[in-house]
């Protein structure tokens, strides 16, 4: 191996420390060449931590809340305004069905059935 593989192979390579609360800092190089912004994608993979830029496109939702705020009339900066509070509602209800779901797989919390969502025909 070059001297200059080397140094860039040291270059690639961190070694960080995790606090107590499980939390790490992002070499600020690493944190600049990959521009990254306040969230990050964090996957499992083979044993292994993967950090890795999060790319949001366009999602379905957005679409379908656009689609209602116009049919409601909103445009200009009152759409923009509405868009941002519709967006926020369904990332924290998403964020709420995940935490749920990982409750219930934990066996921290049961699961709802069919009757106790819609009710029992009774």
């Amino acid at each position: 191996m070059s001297a200059g593989a080397v140094e860039r192979d040291i270059m690639n390579r961190k070694i960080i420390s995790v606090s107590k609360k499980r939390q790490i800092t992002i070499p600020l190089q690493f944190y600049k060449h990959l521009n990254l912004g306040s969230e990050v994608e964090c996957l499992l993979e083979d044993g292994k931590i993967i950090i890795q830029p999060l790319h949001r496109e366009t999602s379905e939702f957005s679409v379908e809340i656009l689609k209602d705020l116009v049919s409601q009339g909103y445009s200009g900066d009152e759409l923009v305004k509405q868009f941002e509070i519709q967006s926020k509602n369904i990332k924290k209800a998403v964020t709420n069905m995940l935490e749920e779901a990982d409750a219930i797989a934990a066996g921290e919390k049961e699961a709802a059935n069919f009757d106790d969502i819609f009710g029992s025909e009774d």
